[in-house]
């Protein structure tokens, strides 16, 4: 789908976000704009941001791609993004303001008085990170490959290269600027072709996926096979292969019949329209009706029950932490005003998640071919010119494009200048400065993206899903009983985000060089929040009640500072 409105529409918003990022740099002075834009973020403006770093690629891209291969299950992810921040809401943002600090590490070293503890916290950052931005990267990637045939590297480059300017130039102060916009890029780059879509798709009859039938194609389409695929018939097919099929040479038309199938690199298969489309394996091979239904499973499990509970709990619990998204709340004037700032996300983010939702469901009956290649991340890109052909088709897909590009920058800006916060003051040097964020800013965007050009591609929701996992496990627990239970001690934090985040970590790790995909294995390893987060919450309180003599000699004052208001710590003493 190589269209010169696609590339202009990635160099425009490129271009823009370059000059809003140039506009953050003239206000960017001191170290305190670097890390949190010296506080002085407005509710609106930080809602804004907030939505434009937290909707990444697996929202634009992935949430639809993970519903049109395995259907309303899926709808769990963006039920469980946007319910995270209630959570966040009603626990954390209003304290964790308060308490002070520039990031994640802080906070631990702050109520904890530890310095063991405030190390483990940075080495859980940078991973947790690295694990969100790759995928942002991979996305970018996809995206460029998809509309202009660049080589897989070119994507994940631009984005690296925008995102550091910015984030060099002007820190916090340059990107808040440039995430608010681009939270209004990516929902107008979605909702304008999907209201043009929608009105296509009713005066063409509506078609939905049958109840009753499997994915087939409604025009004829070419696929093209980047790299060898073991494939699903679920029903006979009439098909054209020009390629390695099945270990054989085939140069025409062949009757695909049900069962497993291999398709070699660069096989090329023609599906006539009307055609059952083969599947990845992994993918929903099953009948649309089961589609539609709840607990069918999704990916890479054969315990749907347990994976949809699993998920819950990462993306309800995994929100809060996440450091892009809590250094945001250091750069609200007080608590109440991060309070505000929540609410304001919680509507934006329910909002824009319903334009993904309807993609998915679109993209079940316009491109079903995209469950052949696995690369059903580009349903978005590609559905705009499937339901109208010709220029206005091309149009619309250019501006979905902008979008995407919009999602994978602000949300690696955001990841960026919170990897590279932990870096400057605990790697550098302790002491924060300009030039130590500047250089970390550096190593925090290029070892994600020599991993993103190296690694295996899972689709991008379920590698985000993985650091939701990662999150939860290390610092949802961390947050809420250093906010909550005085009791807390040293000993106990470092031994539950050891236990919880290291377990998590390496179940994610596990999933990305293994590919498990059946039994008991893959369900706990693909979807590792369920054992390790309640894990975690036992760990930290049984070793605070066994080592609570070692609690902080600060903790009051600590949590006094947490749970008093602003209006209050800042009245006169009467007695002076």
């Amino acid at each position: 789908m190589s269209t010169p409105a696609s590339i202009v529409a990635v160099l425009l918003v490129t271009v823009a976000t370059l000059v809003i990022g140039a506009y953050g740099l003239r206000m960017a002075r001191t170290t305190s704009d670097f890390y949190v834009a010296s506080r002085t973020v407005s509710p609106a403006w930080n809602a804004s941001a907030i939505s434009g770093e937290y909707l990444s690629a697996a929202s634009f891209l992935g949430v639809a791609g993970l519903i049109l291969a395995y259907g309303v299950d899926m709808l769990w992810y963006p039920v469980g993004y946007t319910a995270g921040y209630l959570i966040l809401l009603l626990f954390v943002a209003a304290p964790l303001r308060r308490s002070g600090a520039y990031t994640l590490p802080d906070f631990a070293e702050a109520r904890l008085s530890s310095i063991p503890v405030r190390r483990i916290s940075s080495v859980l950052v940078v991973v947790i990170g690295w694990l969100y931005l790759v995928p942002q990267l991979q996305g970018a990637s996809l995206t460029l490959h998809t509309v202009t045939g660049a080589p897989p590297w070119a994507g994940s480059l631009i984005v690296a290269i925008v995102v550091l300017t910015n984030v060099l130039a002007g820190g916090m102060r340059s990107i808040t600027f440039v995430q608010a916009f681009q939270y209004w890029t990516k929902v107008t780059a979605l909702l304008v072709p999907l209201v043009v879509v929608l009105l296509h798709w009713q005066a063409s009859g509506g078609p939905t996926p049958a109840g009753t039938a499997f994915p087939t194609t409604r025009e004829p389409i070419q696929v093209q096979l980047a790299t060898g695929t073991s494939v699903q018939a679920p029903a006979s097919a009439q098909v054209v292969v020009h390629g390695s099929l099945d270990g054989a040479d085939v140069n025409g038309p062949v009757t695909l019949t049900a069962g497993t199938h291999y398709l070699g690199a660069g096989a090329t298969v023609l599906l006539p329209a009307g055609t059952v489309v083969p599947q990845g394996l992994g993918a929903s091979t099953v009948h649309n009706s089961t589609w539609l239904r709840p607990l069918q499973g999704g990916p890479g499990t054969d315990h749907p029950l347990y994976a949809t509970y699993s998920l819950m709990l990462a993306t309800f619990l995994g929100t809060m932490g996440l450091p892009h998204v809590l250094v945001r709340f250091y750069t609200n004037p007080d608590g109440r005003s991060a309070r505000r700032a929540t609410v304001a996300v919680l509507v934006l983010l329910s909002g824009f998640y319903l334009l993904p939702t309807v993609y998915g469901v679109l993209a079940r009956v316009y491109t079903p071919d995209l469950l052949l290649t696995g690369r059903t991340d580009a349903a978005v890109l590609l559905l705009p010119a499937r339901v109208i052909p010709g220029p206005l088709g091309q149009l619309l897909s250019a501006l979905v494009t902008a979008g995407a590009f919009a999602a994978f920058l602000s949300t690696s800006s955001g990841l960026t200048v919170s990897v590279s916060g932990v870096l400057a003051q605990d790697v550098l040097r302790r002491v924060a400065s300009v030039r130590a964020f500047r250089w970390a800013s550096v190593v925090a965007v290029t070892i994600p993206y020599l991993i993103s050009v190296a690694a295996y591609r899972l689709p991008v929701a379920d590698a985000v899903g993985l650091a939701f996992a990662v999150a939860a496990s290390s610092f949802c627990p961390l947050l809420l009983l250093g906010i909550w239970w005085r009791r807390l001690t040293d000993v106990g934090a470092a031994t539950g985000l050891v236990v919880g985040g290291g377990l998590a970590a390496l179940a994610v790790l596990t999933t990305i060089l293994t590919h498990p995909t059946s039994g008991w294995t893959a369900a706990l390893l693909t979807q590792p929040a369920a054992w390790c987060v309640p894990l975690a919450f036992t760990v930290m309180v049984a070793t605070s009640y066994a080592t609570r003599r070692r609690l902080p000699e600060g903790t009051g004052r600590a949590l006094a500072r947490m749970h008093t208001p602003e209006s209050l710590s800042l009245r006169p003493d009467p007695t002076a």
